[in-house]
């Protein structure tokens, strides 16, 4: 884990790993969560959220924020399956934090998929409480490209 470092993701160095790495942790089948589009409209956006751990030049995880100038949100957090309780999550999830507390955000947020509820224990440890809420989405179609 030491070896392991947080560095601002490149499209030019990470983009393929990135990518594979989704693929093979997420299992999204809709377009409108792609891989390649997700970092796409990311990187238009230019935020500065978007972190990998790296092993040497191996990304082994991911995590990418979004701030709206009041809340902030983790998104895309993955990490590779050989690397995981090595504390690669956790402080992928520090540097994000950080991030995003440097541009005055209040409050993060993170949303977990149903199925995934067992990831809840890390969150938790991490200072993270469940919130009773009620998430909702509106697919934009016209902004999904079509395979």
């Amino acid at each position: 884990m030491k070896d392991v470092t947080i560095k601002t993701y490149s499209d030019d160095g990470h983009r393929k790993q990135v990518i594979a790495l989704w693929e093979s942790v997420f299992a999204y089948n809709a377009p409108h969560n792609g891989p390649a589009l997700s970092i796409d409209k990311k990187l238009e956006f230019n935020d500065g959220l978007f972190f990998v751990a790296v092993e040497g030049d191996v990304v082994v995880g991911t995590v990418m924020g979004g701030y709206d100038g009041h809340r902030g949100w983790i998104y895309s957090m993955a990490v590779a399956p050989a690397h995981r309780r090595k504390g690669v999550g956790a402080k992928l999830m520090a540097h994000a934090e950080q991030a995003l507390i440097e541009k005055g955000c209040v409050k993060i947020n993170l949303q977990i998929l149903g199925g995934n509820e067992s990831v809840v224990a890390f969150y938790e440890k991490l200072g993270y409480a469940v919130e009773q809420r009620v998430s909702m989405a509106k697919k934009i179609s016209k902004n999904v490209p079509r395979t």
